[in-house]
């Protein structure tokens, strides 16, 4: 296992909002999209960039697991979009003390955000994102990934977090995620300091 292998090349702490990792696997480019997705509450917008082949969907399928849903993600290229329902989030709170039937009614009250999947690699008008009413979901609840997002960058909420994927060799990849706004910077830090807990026990 090579997930000690990460390396960040720069990020201070306040002035700047940006985190560079190196990715040495597929597998590796999931596990960074769990640990990213576990700290995913709703109401975020994550703009991924990149060619063919760098791993847009592989890091999208890990960050579905990270947010608890179970569905195969898949690249919706022939839709613009797909929806992934919120799932049931066990809370912590007594569940070892009550019976079956409690701890059933309490994830019931508790779903997780869901996760919209958008893709615009078949893009042609950044305009249709608007005439398809695609722009309630950026301001709504649910977790919002974007593909192929360069290619309506000017219509993007000042605030979200960018996820720049570039190919370095084979199995090499580089994720350059920049954080715009005080509520992706601070996810970016604990995004940060989650996989570095991981690497280094």
């Amino acid at each position: 296992m090579r997930e000690g292998s990460i390396v960040t090349r720069h990020f201070q702490e306040e002035a700047s909002s940006t985190l560079d990792i190196i990715s040495h696997s597929s597998a590796q480019t999931q596990r960074l999209g769990m640990r990213l997705g576990e700290l995913l509450r709703g109401g975020e917008l994550l703009l991924l960039e990149g060619q063919l082949g760098t791993g847009k969907t592989t890091f999208t399928q890990g960050l579905a697991r990270g947010i608890g849903i179970s569905d195969i993600i898949s690249s919706p290229t022939f839709t613009l979009l797909k929806e992934y329902p919120g799932q049931p989030v066990p809370t912590a709170q007594n569940v070892q003390a009550q019976g079956a039937f409690q701890r059933q009614q309490q994830q019931r009250q508790k779903v997780g955000p869901a996760l919209y999947h958008f893709d615009l690699y078949r893009l042609d008008d950044p305009e249709e994102i608007l005439d398809l009413g695609f722009e309630d979901y950026f301001f709504g609840n649910g977790v919002c990934v974007v593909e192929w997002a360069d290619k309506a960058e000017l219509i993007w909420p000042t605030e979200h977090l960018c996820l720049r994927m570039k190919m370095m060799s084979e199995t090499k990849r580089g994720l350059l995620l920049t954080a715009t706004g005080l509520h992706y910077r601070e996810l970016l830090q604990r995004f940060q300091k989650n996989t570095y807990a991981t690497t280094s026990s």
